[in-house]
């Protein structure tokens, strides 16, 4: 199963101890996504830390 850069993106900022500054840009430069992905990437993010709390 291959993943998109969204996808690679939110799992990579899911994993950050903390949220980087200038996180959108950040993940602009990173993955090669354009800002609204990159905001689809936070969210995506939020949800994957939601998830590892409730299901471990």
């Amino acid at each position: 199963m291959t993943t998109t850069p969204i996808e690679q993106a939110a799992m990579w900022l899911s994993e950050q101890q903390e949220t980087p500054q200038q996180v959108i840009h950040l993940l602009r430069e990173k993955f090669g996504i354009t800002a609204a992905q990159a905001a689809q990437a936070c969210t995506l993010a939020a949800q994957y830390r939601q998830n590892r709390r409730v299901f471990g």
